[in-house]
């Protein structure tokens, strides 16, 4: 069987064009794995993106460089770690001169498209065709830009990315094979669920995390400090959808005044009456129980806990039954066996653990993102890998099964060598750097390093403090054991594969103070 799928792989599958494969790349936008059912199905189940995962292989262990939107972004594009693509944080502007995984595969022969988010400041570069959200796009009526201009579309976002995918893939030239970014906004905050599915998690009394009203004991000034808070930092009006007025109403003061502004752009600005109507009939009660129970303390973090979920897994419903869409469409088009299908989220996600929602840290629910790959004949189906893999795998990957020659240059590997079989030596760890502070959130620079069992955090900046975490013992991650006496050899052995993992990638110590220096000056 191994040794097929070797052979299949080694010759590009099935493909309909010269032995090559067609590849659909699918990312979502802060979709925690904790919300796949292929992964944990205590919050939802994903039919669709299941069937990918029992058609295919699944890893358990796919992180990111950098957890946050454009970076990881452009990690994509390039395969190469931030501080070499140049793009550290959401206020950089990608440079699309640069070498490109869609450029290298157009010069191979592939047709290239990306439709839905794009989120990278610059215009797309290297696509046949490009229609794009501008900037994070809007969930409702929203903007689409292409080389043609700015056309505002009627319907919700997940929903109009997928028909405008389908109506690519019925117009295309098919003499070429395709890389096809398909890229959703959802679930994105402000969690704007669709109307036809607005409900369907209201009923339910979601499982609250162990870990939501954890204290941050024992561990640095990061967790402590950071402000992505359920409890304290997310909107009731935007996040939770309470009107302003009655926010203000019980005294309910929004920790940054463009938390209203957000949500009456999204009421005002976006929605037409026909929608606001429909939102009204469903959040008009929710409100009115919200004024009337006046929850505060922790019952407040419990409700808006409820709230979060139940929006943020509705958007995830509508990126499944899209995805399901899609899939019966390429089986009408009989591409589904010379397709390649990779679903993935730009990071992870945290879902109240810890307390919190948002990324950005290198704590696991937001370091570590899903990854699933489907390709009938090149890769094992219901395969689970543990090997660890990082985002900086994803372009020498698609070269890879497209045929084409992979720079040197390139910080990642191709994952080809796991479609047939697990190998826990495929990379011993994975290097973590994250830059955007001061910034929202107020998450602290770090970078990092990750093995199977330990991982090894620095903060810098404005503090200098170091985490070690024995994820077999403490899976959570709630006990800093980096000056326990017990941990002194895995301390060290840890601090020598983060000195190697910078000394490999080209980044150190003195190259984090530079990009430091160099971000506070463009802000100033």
């Amino acid at each position: 069987m191994a040794a097929t799928l070797v052979a299949l792989a080694a010759c590009g599958g099935s493909g309909s064009s010269g032995g090559r494969p067609n590849i659909i790349f699918i990312m979502a936008d802060d979709h925690a794995y904790q919300a796949i059912s292929a992964y944990d199905d205590t919050l939802i189940t994903t039919p669709n993106i299941d069937r990918l995962a029992s058609e295919g292989i699944r890893f358990d262990r796919a992180f990111v460089g950098n957890s946050i939107c454009s970076p990881s972004r452009a990690t994509l594009l390039t395969g190469k770690f931030s501080h070499a693509n140049g793009l550290r944080n959401n206020l950089h502007v990608f440079d699309g001169d640069q070498q490109t995984l869609q450029q290298l595969m157009r010069d191979a022969g592939y047709e290239t498209a990306i439709i839905g988010k794009w989120h990278l400041k610059s215009e797309p570069t290297g696509f046949d065709h490009w229609q794009v959200l501008p900037d994070q796009g809007e969930y409702y009526n929203p903007d689409f830009v292409s080389d043609a201009g700015t056309e505002r579309f009627g319907g919700y976002v997940t929903d109009i990315t997928t028909d405008l995918v389908i109506d690519w893939l019925d117009g295309r030239d098919d003499d070429r094979p395709f890389l096809l970014f398909y890229h959703h906004k959802a679930p994105h905050r402000e969690w704007w669920p669709p109307i036809d599915g607005v409900t369907e998690f209201h009923d339910m009394s979601i499982i609250e995390p162990d870990t939501l009203f954890d204290d941050y004991e024992g561990r640095g000034a990061a967790a402590a400090s950071a402000e992505m808070r359920i409890a304290d930092h997310m909107g009731l009006t935007n996040d939770n959808k309470i009107t302003p007025e009655n926010a203000a109403r019980l005294g309910h003061q929004p920790f940054m005044d463009w938390y209203d502004d957000a949500y009456r752009r999204q009421y005002e600005a976006y929605m037409n009456d026909e929608q606001r109507a429909a939102m009204d009939a469903v959040y008009g009660p929710i409100n009115e129980r919200f004024v009337a129970e006046n929850p505060r303390g922790i019952e407040l973090t419990r409700w808006k806990y409820q709230r979060y979920l139940q929006d943020y897994l509705a958007t995830v419903r509508s990126i499944d039954d899209n995805l399901g869409r899609l899939l019966g469409h390429l089986g009408e088009l009989e591409m589904l066996q010379d397709t390649v299908i990779v679903y993935t989220s730009d990071q992870g996600f945290f879902l109240g653990e810890h307390g919190w929602f948002d990324k950005r840290f290198m704590y696991e629910e937001s370091f570590r993102t899903p990854l699933i790959i489907r390709w009938p004949g090149g890769v094992e189906a219901g395969g689970v890998r543990e090997a660890i893999v990082q985002n900086v795998d994803f372009a020498p990957t698609l070269l890879d099964i497209a045929g084409a020659d992979i720079p040197a240059d390139m910080h990642g590997r191709s994952l080809k060598p796991l479609f047939a079989a697990d190998n826990p030596d495929f990379r011993d760890a994975a290097y973590y750097h994250y830059y955007e502070y001061p910034g929202i959130h107020a998450v602290k620079r770090h970078y990092g390093a990750r093995t199977a069992r330990y991982k090894l955090i620095h903060f810098y900046y404005d503090v200098d403090e170091w985490e070690l975490y024995d994820l077999r013992n403490d899976p959570n991650e709630l006990r800093n054991v980096y000056d326990d006496p017990a941990y002194a050899v895995a301390r060290a052995e840890m601090t020598r594969v983060l000195e190697g993992l910078q000394a490999r990638y080209g980044d150190s110590p003195d190259a984090a103070r530079l990009a430091l220096e160099a971000d506070l000056a463009e802000e100033r």
